[in-house]
């Protein structure tokens, strides 16, 4: 309940408005009371009763309630939410901010979320500046903002008290096994922290990811590698600044370069050049974008190390690399071209904001600072609570992930080994070969005919 702000800051409330709060946090539990108390005392007028057999009766009736496991459930959450929108509400007061309206409070893996409306005045950029105020106040992990898109006054505040993904095992790929894959359909990247897969749709998407080494962006990239590599109809073009963290996938690959950026810029251009000539047949059929089964293959342009090309010596083939790139980013969605990215150093003078910005999906996982994480998924969301600097070294493959709905994830990422690496991309250049054999006999067969 509390005050509105002022110009000079919150006004502090009169011992009235301190009295009408105290009983409006404590509604529940008052009316809990009137409830028993008017139980009694019906009970007392209407048969006459001593006030001893009056309370064993309504004791008796209150046991009978209680062990119906519905009703108790409910009734000790509804205490439970009463004591957190209470312990919510002075926190605010306490760090001097303008009341912040608690809502309803739903249960969550992590601890708990709060819906919350915004007093005038005031805003969720101030309330996420003040997360880590108001999460030690609260005891927490962290608070985590998230705002309303279509509201800027209402939006959510989750009390993070424990974190289920650290007792959680990296799971393995659920697709690691079966038949062929299709880049048109979602694939699976990990678990949430309800327990829900996470999928991710590429086609018309990009993807950037990053972290200190040993996060997982290798596993990660794995995953959509091998999604592309098992769909036949689908073009890999690589680019490894290592040499060693792709070549995998080297035999299923239209191209694959190395630590050359004069050839990974030669990449880039034909791989251009085949997204210009991809226009002028969409053209050519009255299309705007292409779509399944249109005889026009999806192409992925995968780059590990990004760093290494953005920052090489040469200032010319930089800055070429960089605009080869951004270009297709963003202009190749229509055209079916899907850039996939990582990094080992997301700060802003590898990765400017003008090319981060335009990758449709983005994945933080483990970072050394709040600027490295917001470099990756934005700026401001490290002090909404999602920064990937908080990420234990331990856990590899859990972060943050921007996708569909525009709001941070945190997840863990399924796993694959080398091992299963190895098998799954011998297995995807078996099937290419199989469907390039099964269309030059069908050609063959034509030109007989």
């Amino acid at each position: 309940m509390g005050s509105f702000a002022s110009k000079g800051g919150p006004r502090q409330p009169g011992s009235v408005e301190l009295i009408a709060a105290m009983v409006w946090d404590f509604r529940l539990e008052l009316a809990l009371l009137a409830a028993a108390g008017g139980a009694f005392a019906a009970l007392f007028l209407a048969a006459h009763l001593s006030a001893p057999a009056a309370g064993v009766i309504v004791a008796a009736a209150t046991v009978l309630l209680l062990a119906v496991g519905s009703i108790r459930r409910a009734l000790t959450w509804s205490l439970h939410a009463a004591a957190v929108r209470r312990s919510w509400r002075m926190a605010w007061m306490r760090c001097g901010l303008a009341p912040v309206k608690a809502g309803k409070v739903t249960r969550v893996a992590a601890g708990e979320r709060i819906d919350v409306r915004m007093s005038r005045g005031s805003s969720f950029e101030e309330l996420g500046e003040r997360a880590e105020q108001l999460a030690c106040c609260l005891s927490l992990r962290e608070l985590r903002v998230a705002r309303d898109p279509g509201d800027a006054s209402r939006g959510t505040v989750t009390l993070v008290r424990l974190d289920p993904l650290a007792a959680l095992a990296r799971a393995q790929w659920p697709q690691l096994t079966g038949a062929g894959r299709s880049l048109w359909e979602p694939i699976p990247l990990g678990v949430d922290e309800q327990g829900r897969t996470v999928d991710v749709s590429l086609v018309e998407r990009s993807l950037l990811a990053g972290g200190e080494p040993g996060a997982g962006k290798s596993a990660a990239m794995s995953m959509l590698l091998a999604t592309a590599a098992l769909d036949p109809t689908a073009r890999l073009w690589l680019l490894d600044g290592k040499l060693v963290e792709l070549a995998a996938w080297a035999p299923c690959a239209e191209r694959m370069v190395g630590p050359d950026v004069g050839e990974a810029i030669e990449l880039l251009e034909q791989v251009r050049e085949e997204m210009e000539r991809r226009y002028r047949q969409l053209l050519a059929g009255g299309l705007r974008k292409i779509v399944p089964g249109a005889g026009m293959p999806l192409h992925v342009v995968a780059c590990d190390e990004l760093a290494f090309y953005l920052t090489c010596e040469d200032r010319k083939r930089r800055a070429r690399f960089a605009e080869l790139l951004r270009d297709l980013v963003a202009r190749g969605r229509a055209a079916g071209v899907i850039v996939l990215a990582a990094t080992q150093k997301p700060s802003a003078d590898v990765v400017p904001s003008a090319l981060r910005d335009l990758f449709g999906f983005r994945l933080a996982l483990r970072c050394t600072t709040p600027q490295a994480s917001d470099t990756i998924l934005g700026q401001g969301w490290a002090s909404q609570g999602c920064n990937a600097g908080t990420i234990s070294p331990v856990d590899r493959g859990v972060g943050f992930l921007l996708a569909e709905d525009g709001l941070p994830v945190k997840l863990r990422t399924f796993y694959l080994d080398d091992e299963q690496i190895t098998e799954l991309a011998t297995r995807a250049h078996a099937q290419r070969h199989t469907t390039t054999a099964a269309g030059m006999a069908a050609a063959d067969v034509g030109v007989g005919g």
